[in-house]
């Protein structure tokens, strides 16, 4: 009885409801991320952690404060009186301002030194701009770690593909001074592409309204938040991935298979996505489109990888492959402690049952898409932010914040769910256009009778 009790209270909370303020659900969200930046504030080695957490919490507390309000005020009117008050105030103090005091407490230095407590950007910041300027002198973005004259260290690895250096090119190019450094800080480039997508996203659909469950998900749950201010990568790759899944939603397959091979070319981990997508370009589109978005897909990809694969392809093997899978000269450094490394950490016997259920899982995630097809973008994109979290959750070498995806991923599914893949009279997936007119209909029929578009 308890438990169904629980599950209708989070049901009804999580629901945006008539009258548009399920703040139960939202009370006991930000008390939990309050709890979370003051662990992180207390307790963490990293300093650009540390003065994100030190934002958070005001960040936090002033939404808890605001949703608080709402509930004890529950007849409130007016511009203050809405569930994305507390969102943008999140934005604004937990986001944005960091993100600044990090940027120009970076001109400080602090950048390859082995101490944390002086990061102002986590190391894949400093590692992508360098791959750039790499690529810019040598051709290549990876280092020969065999030719450095010592032995070689985690930050001589560049664990991308050759997409991602393109981040950096803008502090190749035009840093060098104060202002230009604190201008092209890679971090920025991350930010605005993974908005940009989103942004780009969300036109295709038709611009849907944006559920406030889904923004705080997707933009101001803890992990994105710190990812913004201190690193901002993996924002970008989710953006991206989101755009390409979009694209294939609205009936789009080759535009989508040429971002998915420009994002799997930024990060090998985000392969099997395009398999997803591929899976729904073939719902939807029929066999004979599935082979011409392979192809596009499969061409992109070559076409990225030649140049590098030309000039080093040792190097950027050593990089990309082995470093990542633990056969590189050094051994990556990903041991969050979640399931896979922690059942690996019991020994060879635990490595391999890590193995043996990254395997089912796989087994599992294949066995999903082929007895049931996603049919939508929501879909999609369910099941890719549920493949990457068992992989997060379950290999033996990763890390805590590749969540980040399964939660970006998650709160985009909640804007799609109601705008793509809306099935026409026969049962068949429908097209673009009728998607984007049926999407319109989960509004309210006044804004259609009184010949306005609805918001």
């Amino acid at each position: 009885m308890g438990s169904r009790r629980a599950g209708d209270w989070i049901r009804v909370s999580w629901d945006e409801g008539p009258s548009g303020r399920p703040l139960r659900l939202d009370l006991v969200l930000y008390a939990l991320c309050i709890g979370y930046a003051l662990a992180l504030a207390l307790t963490d080695k990293h300093y650009g952690f540390r003065v994100w957490a030190g934002f958070a919490v005001a960040a936090y507390g002033l939404a808890l404060a605001h949703t608080l309000w709402l509930r004890l005020s529950p007849r409130t009117t007016g511009r203050w009186a809405s569930r994305w008050t507390g969102v943008g105030l999140i934005g604004v103090v937990g986001m944005l301002a960091p993100l600044g005091t990090l940027l120009v407490r970076r001109l400080s230095g602090g950048d390859w030194t082995p101490d944390p407590g002086r990061w102002a950007a986590q190391p894949e910041v400093w590692v992508i701009e360098r791959s750039a300027e790499l690529l810019t002198t040598t051709g290549t973005p990876y280092v020969d770690v065999t030719a450095l004259g010592r032995p070689p260290v985690v930050d001589d690895y560049t664990p991308y593909g050759p997409v991602m250096p393109l981040f950096g090119l803008p502090r190749a190019w035009f840093g060098g001074s104060p202002a230009g450094d604190l201008l092209t800080d890679a971090r920025l480039l991350f930010a605005l592409t993974a908005v940009a997508c989103a942004w780009g996203a969300w036109r295709l659909l038709g611009r849907p309204r944006v559920p406030v469950r889904a923004a705080q998900l997707a933009a101001v749950f803890p992990l994105t938040a710190l990812t913004w201010a201190t690193a901002g990568p993996d924002l970008a790759v989710a953006g991206l991935l989101i755009l390409g899944t979009t694209l294939a939603a609205v009936d789009r397959p080759l535009w989508a298979a040429g971002v998915l091979a420009l994002v799997t070319s930024a990060k090998l981990i985000v392969l099997p996505a395009a398999v997803v997508v591929g899976t729904l370009v073939c719902a939807r589109l029929g066999a004979g489109t599935l082979v011409r978005f392979c192809c596009v897909f499969a061409g992109t990809c070559a076409a990225v990888h030649l140049p590098a694969l030309l000039v080093a392809p040792r190097d950027m093997i050593e990089h990309v492959l082995k470093f990542p899978a633990g056969l590189g000269a050094v051994t990556s450094p990903a041991a969050s402690p979640l399931p896979g490394h922690l059942i690996a950490a019991t020994g060879s016997a635990g490595t391999v049952i890590a193995f043996v259920l990254l395997g089912l899982a796989a087994v599992a995630m294949t066995a999903w898409l082929l007895v049931r097809p996603p049919a939508d973008g929501a879909d999609a994109l369910l099941r890719i932010a549920a493949g990457l979290g068992a992989f997060t959750l379950l290999t033996p070498a990763t890390r805590f914040g590749y969540l980040v995806y399964p939660a970006v991923l998650l709160g985009a599914m909640l804007c799609l769910r109601d705008s793509t893949g809306l099935r026409d009279s026969t049962g068949r997936p429908g097209s673009a256009r009728p998607t984007r007119l049926r999407a319109s209909a989960g509004t309210s029929g006044r804004h259609l009778r009184a010949g306005r578009r609805p918001g």
